[in-house]
């Protein structure tokens, strides 16, 4: 007699009704999150991709350690971030993140100033430079179960003119965005290549998020 192919067993229960309406329900259930950043950047992220959140914006130290490599910088901050708005509320899963810049070693966070915009752009002319975001997720109720991660892009700049430059500052986006530049705005007129996820770019790696929500 012929035997029955070795999966049968797998996809007769992946077709069974229940089994994939229970799947679906896990997939489609995002948990409600709190938002400890004021960034509306974040903030569009998650209604782009339909996560339920609120906002609880923090202040707290950004500070960089002496020597600290930029994937613990932007995790350290993630995870303060976090922790310090899950203080504020009983039994809800908070998330914090950070983004910076990175160039041949150096963190490029938010210019202070437009002088300062002109030389991170035209360092990044021509040339290509990573952009890391920290995600940190935090249970109110039981800080000891916070967990936290990174994610990093490749990103290409095109070379700018000084025009280019000029005209670029002058419109005032890249004065609160590290490295100076929006992925998202009049800065996508400049990248020519990106290695990874785009919403990192922006400010938060959605599929990095949906792993450590699956984690927790």
């Amino acid at each position: 007699m012929e035997q029955p192919p070795k999966n049968q067993i797998s996809e007769t229960l992946s077709d069974d009704p229940t089994d994939r309406r229970a799947r679906n329900a896990s997939i489609s259930s995002l948990p409600h999150l709190v938002l400890a950043s004021a960034s509306p950047r974040r903030a569009e992220i998650l209604r782009t991709v339909g996560w339920p959140f609120e906002i609880f914006a923090v202040d707290i130290d950004e500070s960089r350690m002496r020597d600290e490599v930029a994937a613990n910088y932007v995790e350290r901050l993630a995870r303060k971030k976090a922790e310090a708005a899950a203080t504020q509320f009983t039994s809800r899963l908070v998330l914090g993140a950070d983004t910076v810049v990175v160039i041949d070693y150096d963190i490029l966070g938010k210019p202070r100033d437009e002088a300062e915009a002109h030389r991170m752009l035209r360092r990044l002319s021509g040339c290509w430079h990573q952009v890391l975001t920290g995600v940190a997720l935090s249970r109110s109720d039981d800080r000891s179960r916070s967990i936290v991660a990174h994610e990093s892009t490749d990103v290409k700049f095109a070379e700018m003119s000084d025009y280019e430059v000029e005209w670029y500052v002058s419109t005032g986006e890249p004065l609160d965005k590290a490295g100076a530049y929006a992925i998202q705005g009049r800065g996508a007129r400049f990248i020519e290549e990106i290695r990874g996820e785009y919403f990192n770019v922006v400010g938060l790696p959605v599929r990095l998020l949906y792993e450590l929500v699956q984690q927790l």
